[in-house]
């Protein structure tokens, strides 16, 4: 059942294999959540043959959504820019932004992965990955808002939910005091599995993917660096289950004072 004025999930696509694997995940998530689904296809050629394809990209996502998940209200839209800014554009009114692996220019991917005003989920693959939802966490302000993400999908999906930290070899103790004062930050939990892990992070969080049917991060690290970081841009090339790059609320530029940033992540 949609639910009124709840935000839409938005999908990007354009006309890959890779993109209607997208709108599968984002059909599904759209439906579990109570929402509508919103198919974008941005669009930044005048041929009128290349505007009919783009149509057509449209209306093959729209058809894909409904076969896949009957029921979920789904909405198709072309929509003129370049595909990064149109979807960081969406993303202020979107509840998820659901984009392919393969299905963006590798920098159009990094800019929404890094400048959405919402969590980014990076779709896998043709079908739904078994497995926990996993959720990263370094102590950072983003990898609990991360937790907190992962915990909800945990709830909606029935799942059981892990978080993990990757620890160098020696430094267990102070790896466990991190996944304990993440896990306190948030109330009211459901029922979840500790796993300190031993490595190098992004490695050993690509790994842990395989098993996993989701996993949560924030894409900047330990001491709010403002470029992306690195395990998340490994795990933005190399996850193997749907990997969600989780955003707080981001101050806008003509609100924010001098010294500032501009895309602080507020835990509320």
């Amino acid at each position: 059942m949609q639910i009124p004025n709840r935000p839409p999930v938005v999908v990007g696509v354009n006309g890959t294999p890779a993109g209607l694997a997208a709108v599968r995940l984002a059909a599904r998530e759209a439906v579990s959540r109570g929402t509508r689904l919103s198919v974008v296809h941005a669009f930044t050629w005048d041929a009128a043959e290349a505007r009919q394809a783009a149509s057509r990209f449209v209306d093959e996502a729209v058809r894909t959504a409904q076969r896949s998940t009957p029921g979920v209200g789904v909405q198709g839209q072309i929509v003129d820019g370049p595909a990064a800014a149109v979807l960081r554009r969406f993303s202020r009114t979107a509840t998820i932004v659901v984009v392919g692996d393969r299905d963006l220019a590798g920098s159009a991917l990094l800019e929404v992965v890094t400048q959405a005003w919402c969590p980014v989920v990076v779709a896998r693959g043709p079908r739904p990955q078994a497995g926990r939802v996993l959720a990263a966490v370094d102590g950072s302000g983003p990898s609990v808002l991360a937790l907190r993400f992962a915990a909800g999908e945990a709830r909606r999906r029935g799942l059981p939910l892990d978080v993990a930290h990757v620890t160098p070899e020696g430094a267990e103790a102070a790896g466990r005091r991190v996944l304990d004062q993440v896990i306190a930050a948030i109330p009211d939990l459901p029922p979840l599995r500790r796993r300190l892990l031993t490595g190098t992070p992004a490695a050993t969080l690509a790994r842990a993917s395989r098993r996993a049917s989701v996993i949560a991060l924030g894409p900047r690290g330990i001491g709010g660096a403002a470029r992306f970081g690195s395990v998340a841009h490994e795990l933005l090339r190399h996850g193997a289950c749907p990997t969600v790059f989780v955003h707080g609320r981001r101050e806008p530029a003509a609100k924010s004072k001098p010294g500032h940033s501009t895309s602080r992540a507020l835990l509320r």
